[in-house]
């Protein structure tokens, strides 16, 4: 339990990473920060100008910890990791479903109506808890509206439309997130969904969240032997884990969007805290990527009854339950893959 949540963010610039027996040694300007047993880590994220012996990159790919390598703002560069391991057979088997469009379908399908059922949760818990806030309106129209793709969503039997779908519903969903930003409008306003860069503060934190999520649900399933490149919905493109971007589908609403307008509703973070470069991303500084990185960490130890499992998890599991259901399905230990539906 404890390695599944422990993961190591480097921020500080200039930090140098070796071994040192059995742990990990974090040195800056010449000085030891920080020294881990490498039991205690299940994976490692370097932002920025943040350097690794050899040595250590060996020795954590000797004990399945990942080193993930991003920019100051948070875009994936690379990741380090030992030998492949896992079963073989199970692997195989997702490799034979993801060149079959039905199964292809079936996986998708589950995914994408994942993701649809927690975007509306996350709008209708806005209307409860904002019930007198201008913009609510547009939001039960939205959430409406989403109630509608599911049920049309159940129709489709190419993967085609079945994108087509998952895009109109995120277009609706995003056109109403500005409306869920409560305070500090003029800061963290909403407009369009900027990436590669982000152009204004509210993309910069999403997108940084975004990454988070993806390298914990990308370790998940490298765990239980899935390969993370091989998707159902997002199809095969070199450099790009093609299903860990599926299985973000459904825990993007509820890991990244929530505890993105929690920040800025909460004021825990400011507008001191981004600045724009001069090719204009809005990147965060230092102090503000901390105090992200501490709320998304504690957001992963609160508490959820999951729906299939019908026991209370902790959020920061929910990557590593979602990835071994899905290995069960694919080997045809449960019939269908059940996504997470928060509720």
């Amino acid at each position: 339990m404890k390695k599944l949540l422990n993961t190591l963010y480097v921020t500080t610039q200039g930090a140098y990473l070796h071994k040192e027996g059995e742990t990990v040694s974090v040195k800056v300007e010449h000085e030891i920060r920080l020294q881990l047993p490498i039991h205690t880590l299940t994976g490692i994220v370097c932002f920025g100008n943040v350097s690794c012996s050899p040595f250590l990159m060996g020795f954590c790919g000797e004990k399945n910890v990942g080193i993930s390598f991003l920019t100051e703002n948070g875009r994936f560069l690379a990741r380090v990791e030992g030998a492949v391991s896992g079963n073989v057979l199970l692997r195989r088997e997702q490799y034979r479903k993801a060149d079959s469009l039905d199964s292809s379908l079936i996986i998708a399908k589950a995914c994408i109506a994942g993701k649809l059922m927690n975007a509306r949760t996350v709008l209708m818990r806005t209307i409860r808890d904002h019930a007198s806030k201008p913009g609510i309106d547009s939001i039960s129209k939205a959430s409406d509206y989403l109630a509608h793709h599911l049920k049309y969503l159940e129709q489709q039997s190419a993967l085609d439309s079945l994108r087509g779908i998952e895009g109109d519903a995120a277009s609706t969903y995003f056109d109403v997130f500005d409306n869920m930003i409560m305070h500090q409008k003029e800061q963290f306003f909403f407009h369009d969904r900027t990436r590669r860069p982000p152009l204004d503060n509210m993309n910069a934190l999403l997108s940084f969240i975004y990454v988070l999520l993806a390298h914990d649900v990308e370790s998940a399933l490298e765990g239980v032997g899935l390969d993370p490149a091989v998707g159902f919905m997002h199809r095969d493109r070199p450099g790009r884990a093609s299903l860990a971007l599926d299985i973000m589908e459904e825990l993007r609403p509820i890991l990244a969007d929530r505890l993105a307008l929690s920040l800025v509703n909460l004021q825990q973070i400011n507008a001191r805290g981004f600045r724009t470069s001069e090719t204009g991303a809005v990147v965060m500084n230092d102090e503000t990527r901390k105090t992200v990185l501490v709320a998304y960490q504690e957001r992963k130890r609160e508490e959820l009854m999951h729906p299939y499992l019908n026991e209370k998890v902790e959020i920061g599991l929910l990557p590593h339950i979602q990835a071994l259901l899905l290995a069960r399905h694919i080997r045809g230990d449960i019939d269908g893959y059940p996504p997470f539906v928060w509720k």
